[in-house]
């Protein structure tokens, strides 16, 4: 059961370091979760930090063996993930909550949260996941640097208690988890598009610093965005293209 244990950490660089650090040392179960409102030096994706203020943000990391898995479709449990994120979001935010791909939570065309898996592999085993979480709370206001970032705060005009929240979000992604099977990874599949930004929609990106016009017409079951450009289908890998936001 994802979230059991729960454990509350007053204060942390990291979620994921500290549960990979616990995995490591051979003391924990599947499905044990970690959670602080106070993330020092939190990771994002590509080595991307997670800074957030004492309290504003929902730092989740939890420490899942996959064995319902095989190696070859970790984009399975990513899409997983990000769809009982959305859920649990959607519940509080409404249907304007999307996924930006790979597994962004946006809510209209602003990031309210990110993923990052990490994964200990032995050999060609695949030991644990480490399933990290981070969401926008109870922000107020972000930096100027940071124009298309939200919170649950800015969206409902409310505050909340971000541990509950978290166990909220264990719930939600524990009911995803149990859908993966070979016979449901097409519908799984299908449902992640569905609620992709931008999905079946002209956007603008950018590749190798040229500006262009794309449209999402597909996402493969390996994870490649098949991107339309000038009538012509691109299969990109996650970092290979950037999706521009107009403010």
């Amino acid at each position: 059961m994802i979230g059991h244990p729960f454990y509350i950490l007053d204060e942390i660089d990291s979620t994921n370091n500290y549960a990979m650090e616990q995995v490591n040392s051979g003391q924990v179960t599947s499905g044990t979760a970690w959670f602080t409102s106070n993330q020092t030096a939190g990771k994002g994706t590509r080595g991307k930090q997670w800074l957030a203020q004492p309290g504003d943000i929902s730092a989740l990391s939890i420490a899942l063996q996959p064995a319902m898995l095989p190696l070859s479709r970790q984009f399975m449990l990513s899409i997983s993930v990000a769809l009982g994120t959305h859920d649990f979001l959607s519940s509080y935010a409404g249907d304007e909550t999307i996924i930006k791909w790979p597994n962004d939570i946006y809510w209209r065309d602003r990031k309210a949260g990110g993923i990052l898996i990490e994964n200990v592999l032995r050999g060609n085993i695949w030991q644990y996941a480490i399933i990290g979480i981070g969401l926008n709370i109870n922000q107020a206001s972000f930096p100027a640097d940071l124009p298309n970032a939200v919170s649950l705060r800015q969206i409902t005009g409310k505050t909340r208690d971000a541990a509950t929240l978290a166990k909220e979000l264990c719930i939600a992604l524990e009911k995803r988890i149990r859908q993966l099977h070979p016979a449901h990874y097409e519908e799984i599949l299908d449902e992640y598009k569905a609620k992709l930004f931008r999905w079946q929609q002209p956007g603008l990106y950018r590749k190798d610093d040229e500006f262009f016009e794309g449209i999402i017409r597909d996402v493969l079951p390996d994870g490649h965005l098949c991107l339309e450009k000038e009538g012509k289908i691109m299969q990109l890998r996650f970092g290979e293209v950037e999706f521009i936001i107009a403010r």
